[in-house]
Formats: C-alpha cells, structure tokens, sequence
C-alpha cells in the first residue's frame, strides 16, 4: 500500500515559508526538546545502560555510562525530530500528533530539519570520540534505519512496518554492550532479539486503540488491515518467541538464577495479557472493553523488570 503525502498547514503558521506569529522563547526549547521524543528515548536508555552491566560484570565506568547515554540522546533525538520532519503532513492529521512542534507551527520545518541533522552529526562524533568508533557507527546505522527505512519506506507502504522498523529500537542494547567491550558477542544479539520480538506486539495494542487515526492518513498499520483477531494471534505469536528469546542468556552461561526467575515471571505475566487480549477479540469484544491497553502499559513494565534484572544479576551471581 503506497500512499501520497498529504498537505497541510500546521495552526500559527501564515504559510509554508513563514514564521508563527508568536513564538516565546520559553516555549521555543520546550517545542525543540519535544522534537528528540524523551519520553520513548527513556525507554531506549532503559535497554543501553544494564546492558552495560552485565558487559562490565560489574558497574561499569560511570564517566562512560554518562557519555553513551548522552550520546544515545542525541543520536536518537536526532532520528525524532527528522521523524516529525517528514511525518508532518501526517502529524497535522491524527489525533494523538496534533500538538507536535511543527503541526503546532512553535518550530518551523527547516528548523526542524537542521536541528535534526546536527544532532546526527554531534552525536556521532561524541560516540567516536568519547567512546569508540564501534558504538558510533552503530548508533548512526540506527539513526538511518530509523529515517529512512522505516519512515520513508516501510511506515507507508507495509503493514510490517514496524516489524522490521522497530530494528532501530534495537540497536540501544548493542551500542551499551560495544560501549564497554567494543566487541560484539551472542549476549547483546540475544537481548537485540528480545528487543525485536517485543516491539510488534507492544506497539500493535497501541495500534488497535489509535487506529482510526492511522486509517485517516493512510498509513497501514496491521490493526486497520486486519481485525482484531487477526492482530491478537500476531501478539500472542511474536510474545511466544520473545520469552523463549529472553531464556537464552542463562543456558549459555551469561546470566543467573535472578535474571531467570524475572524472566520467567514477568515473561509468564506478559504471556497471560496477551492471551486474554485474544480471548477478548475472539468474542469480538470492542471499544473499551477490549482493553488492549493493559498489555500495552505491561509490555513497558516488562521491558524495564527484565533489564533491570539483566543489571542486578551480575551482583547475585
């Protein structure tokens, strides 16, 4: 499914080469620190930093964990705002996008543009030159990935967008381990797949609650394609494979019995939601009562537990 931009004019803009006609200065860096998405880049740091951990066995350097996470900000902040710069026609459109920067006019597109940009630029050199060279071109891989693979490519054109898209989600638990090692081994591959198999069935629930708002722009996620029975057994299957995933890091040695048994229970919990979100959706449960936001809000729960539990581990071992 391909489909064409949409034009639009975001509100406080006279027209598309002009400014706002009150833009405060207060306002202004709140607008741009809204570009770089902190909230979701939270949740990247969440899988950089225990990675670090149990690559070091120990506490890593503090200086180092500081610089890779600034250096995450910013490179993932980076892949954001030129996210929102070529999802603006879009953002103008939905519900839940409507108050971003450039559809509210507070930035303006070629602001946008360069801002993202030099945060690409900075964050790179700041890995390459702080870190090492591993960890940056990691970091710039995820940053392209993310922009023009999923954004460009696949956001509009496949269902199975942010199935391969959610690669670049990934990448965080690599740059943490290559941090510390500058190496790669089956470790953090294991913690990348565990990654991957979590993002479609966190994201499809969210999906399913907004996907209105994606059928009005044109964008095909797999909720306005399929109904929810459809989406639900694709959750359950990819949850499946996720815990199985998660169970590797301690039969090949680089895990213990805590990371175990928080694997185990949170994955088990999570396995339950999914489930009941199926059973809802074969009884054709709709609206509210569908409630697939409870797996949702759980799978960034389960996210956090399990890294946390990746960092505690090294300790009890």
């Amino acid at each position: 499914m391909c489909v064409t931009a949409v034009e639009s004019r975001p509100a406080g803009v006279l027209g598309s080469d002009e400014r706002p006609i009150h833009r405060p200065f207060g306002a202004r860096v709140k607008a741009f620190v809204a570009l770089t998405k902190p909230r979701i880049i939270e949740l990247l740091l969440i899988t950089t930093v225990p990675v670090m951990f149990l690559a070091q066995q120990g506490v890593p350097d503090l200086k180092l964990v500081l610089l890779t996470c600034l250096g995450g900000y910013l490179s993932a902040g980076g892949a954001n705002a030129l996210n929102m710069y070529i999802d603006r026609d879009i953002d103008a459109l939905m519900d839940r996008t409507s108050q971003r920067p450039l559809v509210t006019g507070m930035v303006s597109p070629p602001e946008c543009l360069a801002f993202g940009i030099t945060l690409a630029v900075v964050s790179t050199l700041l890995f390459g030159l702080t870190v090492n060279w591993l960890s940056a071109w990691l970091s710039l891989g995820a940053l392209l990935f993310y922009v023009v693979v999923y954004t460009m490519i696949l956001k509009r054109r496949t269902a199975q967008n942010i199935v391969w898209g959610g690669i670049a989600g990934c990448m965080p638990v690599l740059i943490g381990w290559t941090a510390v090692k500058d190496s790669l081994t089956w470790a953090p591959v294991i913690l990348f797949l565990v990654i991957f198999f979590w993002t479609p069935p966190h994201y499809w629930p969210l999906s399913m609650k907004v996907k209105d708002d994606y059928a009005r722009v044109g964008v095909p996620m797999l909720p306005v394609i399929a109904s929810n029975k459809v989406v639900a057994k694709q959750i359950v299957i990819y949850s499946w494979v996720m815990v199985a995933v998660s169970l590797l890091l301690t039969p090949l040695g680089y895990t213990g019995w805590f990371y175990t048994a928080v694997a185990l229970a949170s994955g088990g919990w999570w396995l339950w939601e999914a489930h009941a979100l199926q059973n809802r959706a074969k009884a054709e449960v709709t609206g509210g009562k569908l409630k697939e936001m409870r797996l949702f809000h759980w799978s960034i729960t389960y996210v956090s537990l399990l890294f946390v539990a990746v960092a505690v581990d090294p300790f009890l071992r």
